[in-house]
Formats: C-alpha cells, structure tokens, sequence
C-alpha cells in the first residue's frame, strides 16, 4: 500500500496508525474540493490495508474544520443545470455526502481529534468517528441555516450520533456546543484541556485498539453499522457467518490460541 499524494491533508503512517492533519490553517481548515480528494483518495488507499489499525484526523494551527469553503461554495452557485439534467451544485453537495460515508464505513478504526471551530463538513466528520477526543473550548455545530441553507449532507449522521431531539434542536437553530456539552450529548468519548491531555488520552486509546485484531474491529463495524439499515435477523444471520469466517480465519486461530496460551496475540506484538 502507497499513500496518494496530498495537497492539503499531511499523511504520517507510524507503527500502524495513520495520522491525517488536515493543512488549511488560513482558513480554518474549511473544506474545498482539491481537501475533499484527498481525503478520499486516502482512504481509498487504505481500504484493503489490515496493517493500517487507526486513522487519526485532527486540523493544523489550532481548528479542526470549519466547514466548507465559503467561497469555492459560491462560485458553484451560478453553475446552470446542463441540458441532460444533471445539476453541479447536487453533484457538490452529494459529494462530500459520498466522503463522509466513505470515512464511516472505513474498516480502520477512525479518531478524531477536536479543536477550535469543528463546524459544517468538520462537525460531519466528528459524527461519524469511531472516537472523538474534544479540547474543552472546542465550537462545534451546523451553522448552515444561518446561511440560509440546510446542512444537507451531514444531518443524518448527525442524528445517528446525538439522537434527533438534540439534532433537530442543533439543525434549526445553528447553536453550538463546546466540548464539556459535546461530552454531555455523547458526541465526543473524552475531554481535555491542553495539548498534553490529548496526547494523553490518544496514546491510551491506540493502546487499546492495538489489542484488538484488525480483521476483527473491521468487521465489529460493520455490523454495527447494520443496525437501522437491515432486519434484525438479517443482520444476526450475517453476523453469525461473519463469526464463522472470523474464527475459522488467521485471527481467530491466533487470537484463541493466544488465549489459551496465555501470551499476547500477535498483532500486539
């Protein structure tokens, strides 16, 4: 597996944890689509990739992500409708809709790391993080309708994460929530005040994914995942095959040998 070239998200793969820094820090990391490449190119490169065991995604310069580009968003605005129907400000907006369902749905397990201004598009990427470890005085919220337009793309996740009272409160009155009430809400795992408790809490979280294989946080997500998208026996049924294929496979027969043993697994070596 290669990393993609990157024009505004720095890569640093260490000792299987990929950490993303997203690097637009004159504009408070807002999103643009030379940003919205490369996240997707990354994780498109990671897809198949089981060494890859986390992917950490925090902004440069003291703000996570301020949502999408103000101006790239009012350039496409004039965009006609082409004479075959197809409309470029749907295809805009449904694209981050398709990122953000990529990041989701990663078999990596994905943290985020909040500060600063996590608004739009970043507050989207904080909904659908496996883990978000907040600063204390982070802002986060959809401030969209202010701007006379819904936060289309993000509101589902949204829901998903806090539930649709707290949604639909947040969604209509573009409030924002610090971290102290992100934790509050369940949107965030953990709270800090400074750099040093961030490191902190995220060296004891990769600590704890190492012991888990790979393989199998993989699928534990999907099957997650499932749940609201299929019938319960469906996603039972599946489950059952997957646990089938997981402990008939390389990590089950590790990870109960393993045990037995009594001695670490290999992927925490």
């Amino acid at each position: 597996m290669s990393l993609p070239v990157t024009q505004h998200l720095n890569l640093e793969l260490k000792e299987g944890v990929l950490y993303a820094t997203i690097n637009r820090p004159e504009v408070r990391n807002a999103m643009n689509n030379a940003l919205l490449d490369d996240i997707n190119n990354t994780f498109d490169a990671i897809a198949e990739d089981r060494n890859v065991r986390a992917v950490v995604i925090r902004g440069a310069g003291g703000h996570f992500c301020a949502g999408g580009d103000i101006k790239e968003m009012a350039q496409v605005r004039f965009a006609p409708v082409s004479e075959d129907g197809s409309d470029p400000i749907v295809e805009f907006s449904r694209r981050f809709g398709y990122l953000i369902r990529k990041v989701n749905m990663a078999p990596q397990v994905v943290i985020t790391v909040l500060e600063g201004a996590v608004m739009g598009g970043g507050f989207g990427l904080a909904c659908v993080s496996d883990i978000g470890i907040a600063h204390e005085n982070a802002n986060m919220g959809m401030p969209e309708t202010t701007r006379g337009i819904p936060p289309a793309q993000i509101a589902p996740f949204v829901v998903e994460r806090i539930g649709l009272t707290q949604a639909r409160r947040m969604g209509i009155s573009g409030s924002v929530v610090d971290g102290k009430q992100a934790l509050a809400l369940g949107l965030v795992h953990h709270l800090a005040s400074d750099e040093a408790g961030i490191s902190e809490i995220l060296e004891a979280e990769l600590a704890l994914i190492r012991r888990c294989a790979p393989g199998a946080n993989a699928v534990t997500k999907d099957i997650m995942l499932s749940v609201g998208r299929q019938s319960m026996d469906e996603i039972l049924n599946d489950g059952a095959k997957q646990f089938a294929a997981c402990i008939r496979g390389e990590e089950g027969v590790e990870g109960t040998t393993a045990f037995v043993e009594k001695r670490k697994p290999s992927w925490c070596e």
